[in-house]
Parts: structure tokens; C-alpha cells; sequence
């Protein structure tokens, strides 16, 4: 059967590797973030009380476009990142911070909670739970020069954020991977692994967690 798997997880977590990986493994299709350049994002930069919420209108209308596309598609998908952490975590964070207003960020999570009710939930979403420390790493690894500036606060905040959504989240069933101890470019059996574990997940069963001599075991 068809099957809609969501990746989800802080940057540099390894989102995206793990998309390109498990669509090789399972020949299904990918849908990376969207790649059309955000109009807002300079004057964002430039001013982010004034176009914090404009910017997110933007990135949130982008990534319901493509959970629609994938939705349609007529084979199993994988998609990198949700259109729920744009909303949980990423525009949260934003108004915490206090570059959305109250009343902008209240017409933002109304916009988001009437299209959700609408948007029908993936079959799973893949959680990648890693510590700042490894996100730190990674973002290092892959020398993104627009990333250089993300600061351990920063990194921190979404964490939380990240856990407290995740937490609540009950649109459809979670698989939690530990991806601090998980190194799927590098270990194939972590891949075969986590594979496994998605598979097992889509079946319906509800307890299905890494241990982690399974976990050293493959490595």
C-alpha cells in the first residue's frame, strides 16, 4: 500500500540524508524542503519584527503545497521536515522571541489549525532526538556558510520546542530515532536498522524502540 512517511528534527539533525537514504533503500519518492527563494527573507533579515510573519505566512503556505503534492503522489513518499514544525516550532520560537506579535502569531496558528483539519496526517512521522552538541557538529560538517551564525541558544530553544511538540503531537503514530548514537551514512546496519524500524512502525505496531545493544550491534 501506499505509505507517507514524515522526516522531522532540528537543524542538522539529518533530515535530508536520511530522506535521500531510505528513498534509495525503498525506492520511494523524496520531497525536500521547498526551494523557492522566500521573497521576505531579505527585509526579514533586515527588520524581523516586521516581517517575521510574513515570512512564515510564506514558508507555511510552501510546505502545505507540498504535503498536498505528496499526498497526490501516486507512490509511497517521504517528506523532509513537516508542515506542523513550521507551525509548533519554527513561527512559535519566533513569537517567544518576540518578532511576531501576539495577536499575528494568534492569526497565524488559526490559519494553521483550519488547514490541518483539512490536510489529511502522514502514516508516520520520523522524529530525529539529537543534543546540541551533535547538532553543532554536524552543522560544522556540512560548512553551510548561511549556518555559521546559528548560535548553542538558538539551537537550544528549538530543541525544546521540538520535545514539547512532539510530546503533544497525536495527528498519527511517532517513531522517536536517537540519532546522537546513529550514524546511517557512515554504519549501513544503522540504516538497515532504522529501516526496520519504520517498517515495523507502518504495521501497526505501537511499541518499537532502538535498544541500544541493537544499536552497537550494527555498527
Amino acid at each position: 500500500m501506499k505509505k507517507f512517511v514524515a522526516v522531522a528534527g532540528n537543524i542538522g539533525v539529518g533530515k535530508s540524508t536520511l530522506v535521500s537514504l531510505l528513498c534509495q533503500r525503498l525506492n520511494w519518492q523524496p520531497f525536500f524542503e521547498p526551494v523557492a527563494e522566500n521573497p521576505y527573507l531579505a527585509d526579514f533579515y533586515q527588520d524581523m519584527r516586521a516581517w517575521a510573519f510574513h515570512s512564515q505566512i510564506f514558508f507555511l503556505t510552501h510546505r502545505l503545497r507540498i504535503h498536498r503534492r505528496l499526498l497526490d503522489h501516486p507512490t509511497s513518499a517521504i517528506q523532509d521536515r513537516t508542515v506542523y514544525e513550521d507551525a509548533e516550532v519554527f513561527a512559535r520560537n519566533l513569537y517567544l522571541q518576540g518578532y511576531i506579535s501576539e495577536r499575528d502569531h494568534k492569526a497565524y496558528c488559526e490559519l494553521y489549525q483550519v488547514l490541518c483539519e483539512f490536510l489529511p496526517p502522514p502514516d508516520l512521522v520520523v522524529y530525529l532526538r539529537a543534543s546540541v552538541p551533535t547538532l553543532i557538529k554536524r552543522i560544522s560538517q556540512r560548512g553551510r556558510d548561511y549556518e555559521r551564525h546559528i548560535t548553542v541558544e538558538y539551537l537550544t530553544q528549538l530543541n525544546t520546542l521540538y520535545e514539547e511538540w512532539i510530546h503533544n503531537f497525536s495527528l498519527c503514530p511517532v517513531l522517536t530515532v536517537p540519532a546522537d548514537d546513529l550514524d546511517y551514512v557512515a554504519h549501513p546496519g544503522h540504516l538497515n536498522l532504522v529501516v526496520s524500524k519504520i517498517q515495523e512502525k507502518l504495521t501497526g505496531k505501537e511499541e518499537v524502540i532502538f535498544d541500544p545493544d541493537e544499536v552497537n550491534s550494527m555498527a
